[in-house]
């Protein structure tokens, strides 16, 4: 066994990007550090999933911070800036994308309740000390949260968001867009 190289890293990974992007977007909700921002838009990339919509404070490139942890995605993934979150979700529905907050509220479910209805979904991800704006939680379709089993209330805004991505785009490949099988190597 031996570690793959760059160029053979992006080779063996583009026998499996579809067509177009998956039909996901994010919101980013007033997000505080600027390192999450730039972490989520790595994440971004990495799923495919169609674009970043950052909002309010949330920061923009070009950021010194944003860049350090985007590692270049900034480059890559389609996004943009809306001063208000609350503008930004009602343009989204607009355009058809189902809003789906990350929150636990006495009404949310866990996202693994998601299915092929929910898409294309918009997932609003909240300020990591207030999360998702009030305001927006009364727009969206549905709320979800992350299951946890320990003693600990809240995941990382940036871990939540890639957990949370990740499993969005596993289901849109299932009957959405199956996509290229991913080899037996990977279980």
């Amino acid at each position: 066994m031996r570690k793959l190289t760059h160029p053979e890293k992006n080779a063996h990974w583009e026998r499996f990007r579809p067509p177009r992007r998956f039909p996901i977007a994010a919101v980013l909700d007033n997000i505080r550090s600027a390192y999450n921002v730039g972490a989520m838009f790595r994440t971004a990339e990495c799923a495919y999933i169609s674009e970043l919509i950052l909002c309010g404070i949330t920061a923009k490139p070009p950021h010194k911070e944003v860049e350090k942890t985007a590692l270049g995605t900034t480059q890559l993934v389609p996004w943009r800036y809306f001063p208000d979150t609350v503008e930004a979700v009602q343009a989204l529905k607009n355009e058809g994308w189902r809003i789906v907050a990350m929150e636990i509220t006495d009404e949310s479910v866990p996202i693994q309740k998601m299915g092929p209805e929910h898409f294309p979904v918009a997932l609003v991800v909240g300020n990591e000390v207030s999360g998702v704006d009030d305001r927006v939680l009364s727009l969206a379709d549905l709320v979800v949260e992350i299951p946890q089993y320990g003693q600990k209330e809240s995941l990382n805004v940036a871990v939540a968001f890639g957990i949370a991505v990740f499993f969005l785009v596993e289901k849109c490949r299932g009957p959405l867009n199956p996509g290229p099988d991913i080899p037996a190597a990977f279980p």
